[in-house]
């Protein structure tokens, strides 16, 4: 089910109306190449793409994540020359990308209570810094796919039905820094290591 925010939300939520469209180019990516629609997929990650090129900085994850999908999107429409650069810029853009998760601001999101919305307060070095390892992990994770994925031998496939799936069940319900990498990470057309 597709979500609406109303531009004061974005505002708020320190997003904006690119971050958005970005994310739902990605998601109508993965859910093309799904359906083995790979023009469909390549129309929407060629999107996805301009808009990572024109709005995001070079060490964004979501450039990286562009790209590559753009090269499996090319590689699954039989077009294979232009993937090898776009697979090792895309891995490229994610090995840069500490500088941009290092400026991610930890969600505020006490789960039960006023006493945790006080320890949340009084430790928030200590949250923060427990935010940052886990999203140093994602960003590790996807790393070795994209690693996966440039190897010269590697065969690209279309991703796993379930890929969209997985998205918008783990997706954070809130616009913010977390949900960005995490899109980045989860709408990635590469199979987790595990499948490797």
């Amino acid at each position: 089910m597709p979500e609406t925010w109303d531009l004061k939300e974005l505002v708020n939520a320190g997003w904006s109306e690119t971050d958005l469209a970005w994310e739902t180019a990605a998601e109508a990516t993965t859910d093309a190449a799904a359906q083995n629609d790979y023009l469909r997929a390549k129309e929407e990650a060629g999107q996805a793409l301009q808009m990572a090129r024109a709005n995001f900085e070079p060490i964004d994850p979501r450039l990286g994540t562009s790209l590559a999908n753009y090269g499996v999107c090319l590689s699954l429409t039989g077009d294979d020359q232009a993937k090898a650069s776009l697979f090792a810029k895309a891995l490229e853009v994610w090995k840069g990308s500490a500088p941009w998760i290092a400026r991610m601001d930890a969600p505020r999101v006490a789960r039960s209570s006023m006493f945790h919305l006080r320890m949340e307060a009084r430790h928030r070095d200590t949250y923060r810094g427990l935010w940052q390892q886990r999203w140093r992990e994602i960003a590790a994770e996807t790393v070795k796919r994209l690693d996966a994925l440039n190897a010269p031998d590697a065969a690209v496939t279309a991703p796993a039905s379930d890929t969209l799936a997985v998205w918008r069940r783990e997706r954070p319900a809130m616009l913010n820094d977390t949900r960005k990498l995490m899109a980045a990470a989860l709408l990635l057309l590469a199979p987790p290591v595990s499948d490797l």
